[in-house]
């Protein structure tokens, strides 16, 4: 059984979200599973993990600036344990080339940005939640989504999470961390 600490930065709740899913999966498999928003990282110290995650959710072209700062400030730690990354956008909604293109993109500048290489990767679909959204944040993603995803209905909130894929990221993860670290796979 590893302990396997997720921080993960979050717009809307999504990633969060992801995140839980992650632990759910993670805990199934005989894992001690810890979520953490990175806003509240101050409080973790990584040598207590045997493997870490980090989640970003993308606003704007752009991870939250406090995960990328999370990674690049523990990179010398970050680099000594199995790790994984999941980005959530609405580019990896799109179920497209350019869709995929884009969504690589980010996860590329990411690593630019940081230069830390994570072992596994995951790229999600996010949401969009106009229900939850003020009137000027409302009005600048109907325009976004007009444009870039001409298919969805501005006017109800939509999810572009496939959980089957995120469910199969965990358990693949999971395998991973379990070869690193010589343990036996236990599936309840």
């Amino acid at each position: 059984m590893a302990s396997i600490v997720t921080i993960y930065g979050t717009g809307e709740g999504q990633t969060a979200k992801v995140a839980d899913r992650i632990a759910d999966e993670l805990g199934r498999r005989g894992h001690k599973p810890t979520t953490v928003n990175v806003k509240e990282v101050d409080s973790v110290d990584l040598a207590n993990f045997d493997a870490v995650l980090v989640g970003a959710s993308i606003h704007m072209g752009r991870p939250q600036k406090e995960v990328r700062k999370f990674v690049t400030a523990n990179r010398d730690v970050l680099v000594t344990k199995p790790t994984g990354f999941f980005q959530v956008s609405g580019a990896s909604g799109k179920e497209s080339e350019a869709g995929d293109a884009e969504a690589i993109g980010y996860l590329d500048e990411f690593i630019d940005v940081t230069n830390w290489r994570p072992d596994r990767i995951g790229l999600f679909g996010g949401a969009f939640r106009f229900s939850e959204y003020g009137f000027l944040m409302r009005a600048v993603m109907k325009r976004i989504v007009k444009k870039k995803h001409p298919e969805v209905d501005a006017t109800q909130d939509i999810e572009f999470t496939d959980w089957e894929e995120v469910a199969a990221f965990a358990d693949e993860f999971a395998t991973y961390v379990e070869e690193r670290l010589g343990q036996a796979v236990t599936v309840n």
